[in-house]
Order: structure tokens, then sequence, then C-alpha cells
């Protein structure tokens, strides 16, 4: 038997659904710009931070705050390694792989990530009294790879082996 079947699919390769892998693809990306925006602006003391500085939508407040490191590195740097592994964990190689384990791998950094995503926003809204909209960004684009991903990977076709145990 050749590595190619007769339905043109490669020994060991799974059907995705074809919107999967662009959309992790660019979330991931739009989540990176915003990370390196926000560790920009977090390095340069918020010198150019496009965003209110008075009220509750007050990203200045947010950014300045105790709540803006984790462990002593700023959450902002943590969204740019989040989203840098998302972006090598979404590659579409990884994906049609006939293992579970990248789907795992995948999916469990994804709920990470959603995890942090919601501590920060409950410690926007219950400790610093203030939300930032380019935070917000980041908290949304997590949310919605994760729920991309998790939705993605229930319409994965598996490999499916005939009565020879060839993949069809």
């Amino acid at each position: 038997m050749t590595a190619r079947v007769a339905a043109g699919r490669v020994a060991g390769v799974r059907t995705v659904p074809g919107w999967l892998v662009p959309t992790a693809l660019g979330l991931s990306a739009i989540g990176l710009l915003l990370g390196v925006y926000l560790t920009y602006e977090h390095f340069t003391q918020n010198a150019t931070l496009a965003c209110s500085t008075t009220g509750t939508i007050n990203c200045q407040k947010v950014t300045e705050s105790p709540w803006s490191s984790f462990l002593g590195v700023p959450v902002a740097v943590l969204g740019v390694l989040f989203f840098v592994v998302m972006l090598a964990l979404c590659q579409p190689r990884l994906f049609r792989v006939d293992t579970r384990r990248w789907d795992a791998v995948r999916l469990g950094w994804s709920a990470i990530g959603l995890a942090f995503a919601l501590y920060l926003v409950w410690a926007e809204l219950f400790h610093i009294g203030a939300i930032c909209l380019w935070c917000t960004g980041v908290h949304v684009v997590t949310f919605l790879l994760f729920v991309a991903l998790l939705f993605g990977q229930a319409l994965v076709e598996p490999t499916r082996a005939g009565s020879d145990g060839a993949p069809r």
C-alpha cells in the first residue's frame, strides 16, 4: 500500500475543518500583536498608551497596578509568551497529525490562557476598579481562540481504517 490512498488523503493524516487553522492562527496573531503593544507600553511607562486615563475605562490604572505583574513578570510579557506558543501549536501540520496528543496540548494551553484572562478580568473588576480596553481585547481574543479550538476539535474527522487496516 502506498502512502497515498484512493481518496487522496495521506496515511496517518486526518481531515480538519477548513476554517479551524486560519481562525486559530489569525486569533493567535491578533493576540500577539495586542500583547506586544501592551508589553511596549509596560516598559515605556505607558508613554503612548491609546486609552482613557480617567473613569472606569482607565488603561493606565490597570497597567500600572500591582495586578499587572504575576510572580514578578509583567502580565503583558506572559501574554506575548502565551500567543507565541499558540502560534506554534496552531501550525497546520500539528492539526493534521493523526494523534490526540497535540489536540490535548493545544486545548490545554488555551484553557490555561482563558483561566488567566478570567483571573485578570476579576482583578480589573473587583480589585483595580477599572477596565483596560487593550487588555479586554486580549481577553476576548483568548476566549474566541478557546471556543474555536474546542468546537473545531469536535469537528475533526479521524483517519478511518478499512477492513484491511489501511487508512481511508
